[in-house]
């Protein structure tokens, strides 16, 4: 036994000049897939528990193709149906940096309610909200952060409302860089100075949210939303679900396709490679032979060879993967899921494991390769002795 383990060795080292070659390129290319897929499933998972706190129904005044603002009057409406719990207007939209062609997310909470005031202390432990209330102020997230910083709007911004006035804001805190994922450009402030900057109406909303208690109640209730107006747009908290998923599922495909072709692209180098099998290497084989070996004892002990030189390689690139991802942030890969056009987005992946996909990628890499290496060997195996030697 200890022979054999000598012998597997021996023969990973006398190739080393292939096997390097071979090693490397099957490490980048498991490395760069569970780069995607670590970035993708962390993200995905973020976003679902967010949308643990994301209202059943989103209800839009949508008008001739075009979303309007809403009047506070619905909410009254609302609050009629049966089966539904809670309504909440919203305010909120984009304020737009012309110089810079930057756009940060203005979001408008009332401060007077004390769900909010809650929600607002669980995540800025110092916030007095007293204090707050005291002057316009406002809360950004890490990205405007970094903006304001850049261009030395230390302590205030000054924002342009649509009749071209000017209001001076407070910059109170920064949001925690934990929840960058979806706070990267927001700006938090108050809901009647966000009305302002925004140039709503006094007692108007960007749209109107509803929690529901009974889940069996969500089609009737969507049926009597749909008949209260009729130029409006219901949002389902299912919808907003299936829009991440298939746009990360898309993403995600799309990496995957090219790994799948430039997988296979290897697989055929590396087919041809050991197709070409060495004199030195088909003379080994011969001399196994010429000693008693079986054929399936050579197929053996090439497929443990292989399979030591690809688990290292799959176990490496999981671990440059991890390590590229987890302790520095994916950088440049991470834009192509989270964008690039607007604020930089620093933010923090949080691994959740998935050994059930790492196990897929496993036998999806592991037996092509090894196929695509054990076909020209056992070819060089049962060919006669007499004709390797010459």
């Amino acid at each position: 036994m200890l022979n054999k383990i000598n012998l597997l060795f021996l023969l990973l080292y006398s190739h080393k000049r292939r096997n390097i070659s071979i090693f490397a390129i099957a490490t980048l290319l498991i490395a760069l897939l569970s780069s995607v897929l670590f970035i993708s499933s962390s993200i995905q998972k973020e976003l679902q528990n967010s949308l643990q706190y994301q209202a059943d129904f989103t209800v839009q005044k949508f008008v001739a193709g075009r979303v309007l603002n809403v009047p506070s009057s619905w909410i009254d409406e609302f609050l009629k149906i049966k089966g539904v719990t809670n309504v909440q207007g919203r305010v909120y939209g984009v304020h737009y940096y012309e110089p810079k062609e930057t756009y940060f997310l203005i979001v408008g909470v009332d401060m007077y309610e004390k769900q909010v005031v809650n929600t607002l202390q669980k995540l800025i432990d110092s916030i007095d909200i007293n204090d707050f209330l005291s002057k316009k102020n406002m809360l950004i997230g890490s990205g405007v952060k970094a903006f304001f910083d850049k261009y030395q709007y230390n302590s205030y911004y000054i924002f342009r409302p649509p009749d071209r006035s000017k209001e001076k804001v407070f910059i109170y805190d920064t949001l925690p860089k934990s929840t960058s994922l979806m706070s990267n450009d927001m700006i938090l402030m108050d809901i009647s100075l966000a009305r302002k900057i925004l140039g709503l109406k006094k007692d108007d909303f960007t749209d109107i949210v509803l929690e529901v208690e009974n889940g069996a109640e969500m089609q009737k209730i969507e049926e009597k939303l749909i008949m209260s107006h009729f130029n409006t747009r219901i949002i389902k908290k299912s919808d907003i679900e299936k829009f991440y998923t298939n746009l990360f599922n898309y993403k995600g495909g799309i990496f995957l396709t090219l790994f799948l072709i430039t997988l296979s692209t290897f697989l055929i180098l590396l087919y041809q490679k050991y197709s070409i099998v060495s004199r030195v290497e088909a003379k080994e084989i011969a001399l196994l032979r010429m000693l008693g070996w079986r054929i399936k004892n050579i197929i053996y002990l090439k497929i443990v060879e292989n399979t030591i030189l690809a688990s290292t390689a799959y176990m490496l690139g999981i671990i440059f993967a991890y390590i590229y991802v987890f302790y520095f942030n994916a950088p440049l890969l991470k834009n192509i899921f989270l964008g690039f056009h607007n604020l930089t987005n620093d933010v923090t992946f949080s691994y959740y494991p998935n050994l059930e996909v790492l196990g897929l990628l496993y036998l999806f890499f592991i037996v092509p390769f090894i196929l695509a290496i054990l076909i020209p060997l056992y070819k060089i195996s049962v060919t006669d002795i007499s004709e390797i030697i010459k």
